[in-house]
């Protein structure tokens, strides 16, 4: 009898996660030949009549797919959490990175060439079409223009560097966790946008001398970043930054500067 309530519980678990994780909206963007999935969250209590900030998360190269649930591996418990979404009412949007292709241009996860000449002039093809949706959704009028934030882990934590020197006049507010960039392109939103910066000390994958750099690299820009380095923790950061009281908070405290 014992084992078969545990096993109702068990299911009823798995049942309700998958209900909540449904909150999160299948779409899909569509520009010329060119599609790109995604999720979308609506603020609670959404009102057509009033303006809400706007979230972009960039998940991680194990996300990848094109199951279009892939991307929502780590953030139920940090956007679905009932006090979250009660406080930070906003738009949160989740798109997938298909299996081939990555967000940022950088060709590995510790690439350390800043030359920004040997870089594509272009996003790659899922980047740019992140950046094209972006580009549409913030013009509707329930979107407030002065508070678009994005926040990305591993290969979205270098998404997350690389749209920002893309689109340096679009976020008020970046937390790139376990990430690498190019340093030379910082002075693009260095004194634009506030950044709060995350990493394992212990990271092995995305070593943490990247995001090291990435800081150092904004301060000479002009810019006043802000940086949590967690002792003893390898690559899964983003299990710290997520748990953090302030993450939210410091972030939908800003507006464009």
């Amino acid at each position: 009898m014992r084992y078969f309530l545990l096993n109702i519980f068990f299911f009823s678990v798995i049942y309700l996660n998958a209900q909540s994780l449904e909150l999160f909206e299948k779409e899909i963007f569509v520009y010329e030949n060119d599609t790109l999935n995604y999720r979308i969250l609506k603020p609670l209590d959404y009102n057509p009549n009033l303006q809400y900030p706007v979230h972009l998360f960039l998940h991680g190269a194990g996300e990848r797919g094109s199951d279009n649930t892939s991307q929502l591996t780590y953030v139920d418990n940090l956007f679905l959490k009932k006090e979250n979404r009660k406080i930070y009412k906003s738009w949160v949007i989740l798109p997938q990175c298909p299996i081939n292709d990555r967000w940022p241009s950088l060709t590995s996860d510790n690439e350390w060439n800043n030359n920004f000449k040997n870089k594509p002039t272009n996003p790659t093809k899922s980047l740019g079409l992140v950046i094209k949706l972006m580009d549409s959704f913030i013009k509707k009028k329930q979107v407030n223009k002065q508070k678009v934030y994005v926040s990305g882990i591993s290969m979205g934590g270098m998404g997350t560097f690389e749209i920002l020197y893309r689109k340096p006049d679009m976020f008020a507010a970046a937390t790139p966790i376990c990430g690498n960039g190019i340093t030379t392109l910082t002075k693009r939103y260095a004194n634009k946008v506030s950044v709060w910066v995350f990493h394992g000390s212990d990271d092995k994958v995305v070593q943490p001398k990247h995001s090291l750099k990435m800081i150092r690299a904004i301060i000479a820009s002009g810019g006043s970043p802000k940086m949590t380095l967690y002792e003893n923790v390898g690559h899964a950061s983003w299990n710290n930054a997520f748990n953090e009281p302030n993450f939210l908070k410091w972030i939908h405290s800003k507006s464009k500067k």
